[in-house]
């Protein structure tokens, strides 16, 4: 068994805050020379996939922690090898208008 911090060069957090589980990720083009063999891993899966692929279901093809496949995308992506369609935080709906329905769903009960 590999400890998880050896799999990701001993770091234990994400580079990039706004990387979460449910992030969809793409595999970038360009040779991925240099890189270690998890995030050769990642990488052959990503592009291996269609439309992207989600961090959490990398994890659970790779039979990896979540928490060290999340950093090991995030060097990913910070090499330019990896690519995120959509930020998720920027993707959220305003709290206004989730107060709104929620308003209306309770007025119908």
């Amino acid at each position: 068994m590999v400890r998880p911090f050896v799999r990701t060069g001993g770091r234990d957090r994400p580079s990039r805050p706004d990387v979460r589980l449910e992030s969809l990720v793409l595999a970038a083009t360009g040779p991925a020379d240099g890189l270690r063999l998890n995030h050769r891993r990642v990488l052959a899966l990503a592009k291996g996939v269609q439309g992207g692929l989600a961090v959490a279901d990398i994890a659970a093809v790779l039979q990896l922690p979540p928490s060290t496949v999340l950093i090991l995308v995030c060097d990913l992506m910070d090499s330019g090898h990896l690519i995120s369609p959509v930020n998720a935080l920027d993707d959220q709906p305003d709290i206004d208008i989730l107060k709104e329905v929620l308003r209306g769903l309770r007025a119908k009960v």
